[in-house]
């Protein structure tokens, strides 16, 4: 269930409130193009500023209104609320939860793995662990991740460490059912090429036929036809990094006609030298 293509989707705002017609849009978009899952309330979904309240009403919603599998982001750096918060999203019935390293707090690996074990019994949920140093100051070793993998429903790992040598060694230390997801668009064929499944994407929210066949094609052993995706998407890829995400593939969602709304403060809008970067790439992949 939890390969190929995830979007890690955007939340759209109006009136200071989640805007859920377009929400219903970009699940439909979604169907339409074959994306594999959706993440809701990630990194990209602007979680740091969602209320509890809205995300539990993100997961209901989501879990009512597509037929797509739906992962929900329901980690922070405080196991308790963690642990509370991934029990209501296997109440309402999501498929998996995400969950991230604890951030800020800077827990040692044996802290770590404390966490993920504390919240894997707790839950009957299929967990992926999220391991994203560059936000939260710590990386998840391998050693620990493999640890992880021996507890049944703890299912696999997003990595976006940036290091090829991490991917690599969760591979030969986890067992061969443990999924390795990229959590970085720009590097998905290099972790694909690790033993990677698939995608946790910030591209697939503006191009998700794409990247779903880049994907696909290379999971079926036409690496020449995945690269040669690779490489039309790379540009669009690094122009929704040209500023924090998720700030330009938000205005970028706008800029082809969704209603996505506002970005939440701290997150501004972006500059005009980065808006004209994101409105070149659109018009080259032809969606403006």
């Amino acid at each position: 269930m939890f390969t190929g293509s995830i979007v890690a989707l955007v939340t759209p705002f109006k009136n200071g409130g989640i805007n859920f017609e377009t929400l219903k849009k970009l699940f439909e978009f979604h169907k339409e193009n074959g994306t594999d899952a959706i993440l809701l309330s990630g990194t990209t979904g602007e979680s740091p500023t969602l209320s509890l309240e809205e995300k539990i009403e993100l997961f209901s919603f989501g879990k009512k209104n597509t037929e797509i599998p739906i992962l929900a982001g329901t980690g922070n750096y405080n196991t308790k609320e963690t642990i509370e918060l991934t029990r209501t999203a296997e109440e309402i019935g999501v498929d998996a939860a995400l969950v991230i390293t604890p951030y800020y707090n800077k827990p040692t690996q044996k802290g770590l793995y404390a966490h993920f074990k504390a919240v894997s019994e707790n839950v009957k949920l299929p967990i992926i662990i999220y391991n994203v140093p560059g936000r939260t100051g710590v990386s998840i070793s391998p050693e620990v991740v493999a640890e992880l993998s021996q507890i049944p429903h703890i299912i696999g790992i997003k990595e976006a460490s940036g290091s090829l040598k991490q991917c690599f060694e969760i591979k030969k230390r986890a067992g061969k059912d443990f999924i390795l997801l990229s959590g970085d668009d720009a590097l998905t064929i290099p972790i694909m090429s690790c033993g990677g499944k698939g995608v946790i994407s910030v591209t697939a929210n503006i191009a998700p036929g794409m990247v779903r066949e880049m994907v696909q094609v290379y999971l079926s052993g036409d690496l020449d036809k995945a690269k040669e995706i690779h490489y039309k998407l790379l540009p669009l890829t690094d122009a929704m990094f040209v500023e924090t995400n998720p700030i330009p593939v938000k205005i970028a969602l706008r800029l082809i006609g969704f209603d996505v709304g506002p970005l939440r403060l701290p997150l501004v809008e972006p500059s005009e030298k980065s808006l004209e970067v994101i409105k070149n790439e659109l018009k080259k992949i032809g969606a403006l």
